[in-house]
C-alpha cells in the first residue's frame, strides 16, 4: 500500500485497484489522468475499466494479461507525486473539464416541471415553501460526482445544505418513472427509466439520460456541471408517452440460417464476453456466470471464447434449427444436466451435428445452476452497447428468451472434437469452496475471520446481480458510517448493515455504498456462477500472488482440455 497525503493505493480483489482521495474534484482528475495516459499510450496495456467513485478511483485490468505488476507500480507513481495536491494529477491530463475523462468542459441544462409527489414533504421538512425547495435547486451549481446504480443515473453534488439534509424514504417506491427528478442522502439525480427507488421526487422532465442504441450512449460524464431550469408545462416539452408495458416483440433473425426459441426453459439469457469501458457510465460488464463453461463450450463448436451462447438456468431451453449446425452443452460436470436431440440424449461436454428441422432440448440441472448451450458460428443477436448479453440489473438486451424469438446464426467454424473431464469433483454434499482476497475496505480483525471461520448459506434471493448469504450463528459488523460510494467489481463481498454478506455477480451495480470486506479471486467466479439457493459455501484466505498464480493454472488447465477435431479422436 501506498501513502500520499491526497491519494492511497489498495489492492482490490486480484485484477483492481482502489485509490482513495480526498474529494471527488481528485476523484474526476485521477480519473483523467488514468484515461488520458491509457488512451495515449503512456500507462501499461490491458486497462478493462476505469471508475470514478465520490472520492475514489477503480481501475480494473485484464486478469488475462500479464501487466498487472506493471500497472501496480503505475499506479503508486501516480498517487506519490510530490505533495501538490490535486493539482498533481492534472499535468498527464488535456486541459478541460476535471472530471470527463476525454477533456472536454460541458455543461447540461435540465428543463424540469416541478410537481414531485414528495416536493410538500421536503419543502415541510427544510421550513420552507415548495417554491423555495425549487429556488434552492435551480441555483445550485452542481455537478456530476460519479455515475452509477443503473445506466445513466448521475450523482449531483453541489447541493445547498439545507437539501443535503433531504434523507431518503424509508419504504423505497416499486417504481419511480423514468426523468424524476429527486434528491437524498446528499445528492440530486435524474431516473433514466423507471426503476424502483427511494429518493425524495421533486419533479420531473423530458430530457433523456441514457440512449442505449446511440454512443455515447449517457448524457452525462463525471465532472460535467448540471442546471436545473424550471419549466410551467412539462406536457409541452415531454416526448409520446410509452405503450403500456407488454412482452417485447419476438426476435427476429437476419438471415436464413436460426435457431427458434419452442421452449425458452427457467431463465434462458443469450451472453457472451460482455462490455468493456462503460463502468464509468453506470453499465456492468455482465457476460456469464460461469465463464469457464461459456468459453468451454464455444471451443468446442470452434468459436472464439467471447462469442454468444445461451445461458440456461436451472432448466434450459428448447430450439428449432433452421440450418445445419453443430452444437455443445457445458455444465459444471458430465452430468449435470440431459441434453436431447430430437429425442436422443446427447453427452454434456460433447459436440454433435445437428440439421434444419431438428430440436435440441436442455432439461433441468441436477448439478450445478447454470449450463451454456454454444452452436458453430455463434449466436447473431443484436448488439446492445457493444455486446449480446442481456443484463438483468439495467434491463440492457432483449432480456429472458421467449417462445418464438428466432436467434440468427453466424459463419460456422471447424468445430472441435473431445472436451477432457476437469478431474476429480467435490463431493456435492459437501460445501463448495472459494477463496478469498481481503479488502479494500478496513473491518476490525475479528469480521473478516468470521466471514471465513464456517459456512455461509446461499439465500433464495439469489440472482445474476448478486448472491445473498445467510448464516445462523454469525454476522459480519461493517462500520456503521459506511463508506462513500465506490467503484465495484465481480465477485466483492459486501457488508450491508445486517451483517449478512452479499456477493456481487456479473450484472452488478458499477457503484455500491456497502463496504466489501474481501473478494473472490478470478479463478473461483465460475464456482460462485454454479451456486444454487440452500446450497453451502465456505470462504478461505488467500493473498494476491497466490490469486494470480491460481487464475494462471487455470487457465493453463483450460488451455489443454479441447482438444481434436470433429468427428476424428482427441489428438489426430
Amino acid at each position: 500500500m501506498n501513502r500520499h497525503p491526497t491519494a492511497r493505493l489498495t489492492p482490490y480483489g486480484d485484477s483492481a485497484f482502489l485509490i482513495e482521495v480526498a474529494d471527488v474534484g481528485t476523484a474526476h482528475l485521477v480519473a483523467r489522468a488514468i484515461a488520458h495516459a491509457s488512451r495515449t499510450g503512456r500507462a501499461p496495456d490491458g486497462i478493462e475499466d476505469l471508475v470514478t467513485g465520490f472520492a475514489s478511483v477503480v481501475v480494473r485490468i485484464d486478469p488475462d494479461g500479464d501487466r498487472l505488476e506493471q500497472w501496480e507500480q503505475w499506479l503508486a507513481d501516480l498517487v506519490s507525486r510530490d505533495g501538490r495536491g490535486a493539482s498533481a494529477f492534472g499535468s498527464d491530463a488535456p486541459e478541460g473539464s476535471g472530471g470527463d475523462p476525454e477533456g472536454v468542459a460541458r455543461t447540461i441544462d435540465v428543463p424540469t416541471t416541478f410537481d414531485g409527489p414528495d416536493l410538500e414533504v421536503v419543502a415541510s421538512g427544510i421550513g420552507c415553501s415548495p417554491a423555495g425547495v425549487v429556488e434552492l435547486l435551480t441555483q445550485a451549481e452542481l455537478r456530476v460526482a460519479f455515475v452509477g446504480f443503473v445506466p445513466g443515473f448521475p450523482y449531483l453534488t453541489g447541493l445547498p445544505p439545507e437539501l443535503v439534509a433531504v434523507a431518503r424514504r424509508s419504504t423505497p417506491r416499486p417504481s419511480v418513472p423514468a426523468g424524476s427528478v429527486a434528491v437524498a442522502g446528499g445528492f440530486a439525480s435524474i431516473y433514466p427509466r423507471a426503476t424502483p427507488g427511494g429518493w425524495m421526487l421533486l419533479g420531473r422532465t423530458a430530457l433523456p439520460l441514457f440512449d442505449p442504441d446511440a454512443p455515447p450512449y449517457a448524457l452525462v460524464r463525471p465532472g460535467d456541471a448540471v442546471r436545473f431550469s424550471e419549466i410551467a408545462d412539462f406536457s409541452r416539452h415531454a416526448p409520446t408517452p410509452p405503450p403500456p408495458a407488454r412482452p417485447r416483440p419476438p426476435l427476429a433473425a437476419g438471415g436464413p440460417r436460426f435457431v427458434e426459441v419452442l421452449d425458452p426453459g427457467f431463465l434462458s439469457l443469450v451472453v457472451d464476453g460482455g462490455r468493456r469501458s462503460v463502468a464509468a457510465m453506470g453499465i456492468p460488464r455482465s457476460g456469464p456466470c460461469d465463464r469457464t463453461a461459456m468459453r468451454l463450450a464455444n471451443r468446442l463448436v470452434g468459436n472464439a471464447d467471447g462469442a454468444a451462447a445461451v445461458e440456461c438456468t436451472a432448466s434450459g431451453p428448447t430450439l428449432r434449427f433452421e440450418g445445419d449446425g453443430h452444437v455443445a452443452v457445458v455444465a459444471s460436470s458430465a452430468d449435470a444436466v440431459e441434453v436431447r436431440i430430437d429425442g436422443h440424449p446427447l453427452r454434456t461436454g460433447a459436440v454433435a451435428p445437428v440439421r434444419s428441422g431438428q430440436t435440441v432440448a436442455v432439461g433441468r440441472l441436477g448439478v450445478g445452476l447454470r449450463a451454456y448451450l454454444a452452436v458453430s458460428g455463434g449466436f447473431d443477436t443484436p448488439e446492445t452497447v457493444g455486446s449480446r448479453s442481456s443484463d438483468l440489473l439495467s434491463g440492457l438486451g432483449p432480456g429472458p428468451l421467449l417462445a418464438g424469438d428466432r436467434l440468427g446464426l453466424g459463419a460456422p467454424a471447424r468445430p472441435h472434437g473431445h472436451l477432457t473431464p476437469a478431474g476429480a469433483l467435490s463431493d456435492p454434499g459437501r460445501p463448495a469452496t472459494v477463496r478469498v482476497v481481503a479488502g479494500p475496505h478496513a473491518f476490525p480483525p475479528f469480521a473478516l475471520k468470521g466471514l471465513v471461520s464456517g459456512p455461509w448459506a446461499v439465500g433464495d434471493a439469489t440472482n445474476r446481480i448478486g448472491i445473498r448469504l445467510t448464516s445462523d450463528r454469525r454476522r459480519i459488523t461493517p462500520d456503521p458510517r459506511g463508506i462513500p460510494s465506490t467503484g465495484m467489481v465481480a465477485g466483492a463481498i459486501q457488508v450491508p448493515p445486517d451483517g449478512n454478506p452479499i456477493v456481487l455477480m456479473p450484472d452488478h451495480a458499477t457503484v455500491g455504498g456497502y463496504p466489501v470486506v474481501a473478494c473472490a479471486i478470478t479463478a473461483d467466479l465460475p464456482i460462485l456462477g454454479q451456486l444454487r439457493p440452500g446450497d453451502s459455501v465456505v470462504f478461505t484466505e488467500v493473498d494476491r500472488p497466490t490469486a494470480r498464480h491460481a487464475h494462471r493454472r487455470s487457465e493453463r488447465g483450460l488451455a489443454g482440455r479441447v482438444a481434436g477435431w470433429y468427428p476424428t479422436a482427441a489428438g489426430t
